[in-house]
């Protein structure tokens, strides 16, 4: 095992090299948002689509939430984020490093149990055990501990009597999107993720819909980052117009903000 303070350090430095600082992405008119795993696909076709309208390029990075909002704390250079949960943009606030009266809610999500679509899986009832359909297989979820969508899970699976019987029996990704891979290839026979995920991965699907009782709102707030580029303020404002409302819908999103 990898002693903590060797691990503390690597992460330390791999926060530093991932981190965005080079010419090329901060070009005049060039905005760098960090953005939670589940919005990849979505926030890359929004990107597209408002260079093409603006002229104005979009950077992205994707990861889990709180990582990304650590490396925001780490490094300069970051224009906006956008984050899966609450706690992670409250970390960032609490630091000072959100810009007073940008943060707004954008999104809602929905929180699903899925299953590979090469074994021809039936709705799951979520009130009966899981633990008996895993059959020495897994559960892939995002990191119970640091990564939102993970958290969700866990807080779901609990309230629904499901933890205890499956809690040793995970396969926990580094964000979501790993989690999504881990049941696409079949690594896992059930998977806990995002609606939205299910939907851009053919190799799944949906066998149960956790109720929205089971665990806190999915809400995806955005900000613009203390010291970031004025032309992230139009970006924004973008996310929060007609056309780009239309896209969320139809990527599975609840639209929030107005």
């Amino acid at each position: 095992m990898v002693p903590t303070s060797w691990l503390k350090a690597a992460i330390a430095v791999l926060l530093l090299l991932v981190a965005p600082g080079t010419a090329s992405a901060r070009e005049a008119g060039s905005v760098t948002v960090f953005a939670a795993a589940s919005l990849t696909d979505v926030m890359q076709e929004i990107g597209k689509a408002y260079e093409a309208t603006t002229g104005k390029h979009v950077t992205f990075s994707f990861a889990g939430s709180m990582i990304l909002a650590r490396q925001i704390e780490a490094s300069a250079g970051v224009d906006m984020f956008i984050s899966a949960d609450s706690e992670s943009m409250d970390y960032l606030d609490g630091k000072g490093l959100i810009a007073p009266g940008t943060r707004t809610n954008l999104l809602g999500n929905r929180l699903v149990l899925i299953a590979p679509s090469s074994n021809n899986p039936s709705t799951i009832n979520l009130r009966t055990p899981l633990a008996q359909a895993l059959r020495g297989g897994r559960v892939a979820v995002a990191n119970v501990d640091t990564v939102p969508a993970g958290r969700y899970a866990k807080a779901a699976l609990t309230a629904l009597g499901q933890w205890d019987g499956i809690k040793d029996h995970l396969a926990q990704g580094e964000d979501v999107r790993a989690t999504l891979a881990y049941v696409a290839r079949g690594e896992a026979p059930f998977g806990v993720v995002y609606a939205t995920d299910a939907r851009v991965e053919p190799k799944v699907q949906v066998v149960a819909t956790f109720p929205e009782s089971t665990h806190e709102p999915i809400i995806y707030p955005a900000a613009l980052t203390k010291g970031g580029k004025t032309e992230a303020a139009q970006f924004l404002a973008y996310l929060k117009g007609p056309a780009v409302r239309a896209v969320l819908e139809r990527a599975g999103f609840t639209v929030l903000a107005r």
